[in-house]
């Protein structure tokens, strides 16, 4: 299976050896992006709210890089570190995920995420 790492000029490379998103086997994963504003390499200050805003436009930029959308995804994987943001998560996840069918989705809540974030986000695209 041929495969080909995707990568959006607009993001900080990443910061270890894996890719931004991997086009193979018909879909495209992207890697879970986190709050990190691209011009300074931090996380963004505000909370669940505002990480949640720039992991969205983090991911906007690498579908883009793919030619992809939002309306694309056919599953989605959330990370939290506290349950008590699902509710707000839901929120916000509808801002980009509006008509039916939604993607399939599984929110874990973990103990830790990169940079000390709040919420992760990965996708998967249909090529």
């Amino acid at each position: 299976m041929a495969k080909t790492a995707i990568t959006s000029t607009e993001l900080a490379p990443p910061v270890g050896p894996y890719s931004q998103a991997v086009k193979g086997g018909g879909f495209i994963y992207f890697s879970g992006q986190v709050g990190q504003d691209p011009a300074t390499g931090k996380l963004v200050a505000g909370g669940l709210a505002a990480e949640a805003k720039r992991a969205f436009e983090n991911l906007a930029a690498v579908l883009k890089a793919a030619g992809k959308g939002f309306d694309d995804v056919v599953r989605a994987g959330v990370y939290l570190t506290s349950i008590s943001d699902y509710a707000a998560l839901n929120g916000l996840y509808a801002e980009h995920f509006r008509q039916p069918p939604f993607p399939a989705r599984t929110v874990i809540v973990v103990a830790a995420l990169p940079l000390g974030a709040c919420v992760e986000i990965d996708l998967v695209v249909q090529a």
